[in-house]
């Protein structure tokens, strides 16, 4: 199936967040640690050790400096990734504060220059 164009640019990023699957009761039915492989205002690409399921709802908290959020999404697809890994796209829930949005700003512009920075070593 093909993917839909993005609203929102992507930007590689390489971070250790907590997440955790919740079923539509609201339980909780697992959790772990995955690395943020891209994020954009929109969603984020997760590399997880387990296969999370397309529908799933996944709790985020995402880190920055001494900045904690929370942020919640939905899977809208997955694949196996590199070595044994598997790969999730997530697409953000709408973010109900401003704190939220400065914080996921601040997260995305942190990797923006980190890119700027990773193309004029080269």
């Amino acid at each position: 199936m093909p993917f839909k164009e993005r609203k929102h640019n992507r930007i590689e990023s390489f971070k250790l967040i907590s997440y955790t699957c919740i079923d539509e009761n609201n339980n909780v039915v697992s959790q772990g640690m995955g690395r943020t492989l891209n994020v954009s205002e929109g969603g984020i690409l997760l590399e997880t050790h387990v296969l999370v399921a397309v529908g799933t709802i996944v709790s985020l908290a995402i880190g920055l400096e001494d900045d904690l959020v929370n942020l919640s999404g939905k899977v809208m697809h997955n694949k196996p990734g590199k070595k044994g890994m598997f790969e999730a796209g997530i697409e953000f829930q709408p973010i109900p504060d401003q704190k939220t949005v400065r914080v996921l700003n601040k997260y995305i512009q942190a990797f923006k220059s980190q890119m700027k920075g990773d193309d004029s070593d080269q």
